[in-house]
């Protein structure tokens, strides 16, 4: 009876033992890929730190900026984003909103006048007082080449003229949800009209939206007759014309009190971004920046493709 229940006891080892050792070996496999797992993510993980690490430490000389994925809405670096300064000609932007906006005939004949001309900073136009051209036209130069008289002109021959379109542009602004902005001019020759580039951000999505807005401040070369002479008249952004920058909307601005300013809609690796740059010093450092930027976003997700792969 013994010799039968020790033989019993060793046949069920001999099963259980395979059994058993199974069990650990899947056990011991599965911690293996938990682990493993765990080491790939934290990897992935931290590369993306580095990514955002590299953000924080990229070189951007202007005093305020930030640079948003258009598609999600994700923030991919800033500096002073809510800081609330001078905006310069981005004005342009919102001024040529508020003309479309109001659905005018672009082919109407707009003349510029004496009152169009900047009696505040004594910038230069190629517009003499008594030009003529469509409304497209003016608006074209506004711009492409920032015409400080044609987007003074515009504003005159708005239903109920000048003030009434400075009230429509902050009536704008408003409706856009831009806390921070605020115009007083359509040209952005006055220090007063202020905003962030957090705001800037929605004013060129806004802006983007318009097909005219996007032709002309994208295209890097235009050609019109002032005066009965046709000039070629080119962009005031240089990388317009570099084929290795996809712009979808562009628009430079200047005056002593609000530095050298850029914002864009450009596309990075199929990807559409937002680049509010404001508050630059040099005469290249806001192009400077806007390369760094690019050059960083690309290397950043080849890094992360990578990885992923």
């Amino acid at each position: 009876m013994r010799n039968a229940v020790v033989a019993l006891l060793v046949v069920l080892g001999l099963a259980v033992g395979p059994l058993a050792g199974e069990a650990a070996a899947s056990t011991k496999k599965s911690v293996t890929v938990k682990k493993h797992h765990k080491l790939a993510t934290k990897k992935v993980h931290a590369v993306r730190r580095a990514s955002l690490d590299d953000a924080r430490a990229l070189l951007v000389q202007s005093a305020s900026a930030l640079v948003v994925d258009q598609s999600t809405g994700a923030v991919l670096y800033e500096k002073n984003a809510d800081a609330v300064v001078p905006i310069a000609s981005i004005s342009k932007l919102m001024t040529a909103m508020v003309v479309l906006d109001a659905r005018p005939s672009l082919q109407e004949a707009i003349t510029v006048r004496e009152d169009d001309v900047d009696n505040l900073k004594g910038t230069r136009s190629r517009l003499k007082v008594g030009t003529e051209l469509t409304r497209e036209e003016m608006l074209h130069l506004a711009l492409m080449a920032s015409e400080n008289r044609a987007a003074m002109a515009l504003s005159r021959y708005y239903p109920g003229g000048r003030e009434a379109f400075v009230v429509a542009m902050n009536r704008k602004a408003q409706a856009l949800e831009l806390a921070d902005t605020r115009f007083e001019d359509p040209t952005g020759l006055t220090s007063a009209n202020v905003s962030s580039a957090r705001d800037l951000v929605k004013l060129v999505a806004a802006a983007h939206q318009y097909p005219l807005i996007r032709e002309f401040t994208a295209a890097s070369e235009y050609e019109v007759s002032i005066a009965g002479r046709q000039q070629a008249v080119h962009n005031t952004n240089s990388l317009v014309k570099n084929p290795a920058w996809a712009i979808g909307l562009s628009k430079t601005g200047y005056i002593n009190e609000a530095g050298k300013c850029l914002v864009m809609q450009a596309w990075f690796n199929d990807k559409p971004m937002v680049i509010v740059l404001l508050d630059s010093w040099g005469k290249l450092t806001r192009i400077g920046d806007a390369k760094r930027i690019k050059r960083w976003v690309e290397s950043a997700a080849l890094t992360q493709r990578s990885t992923a792969g």
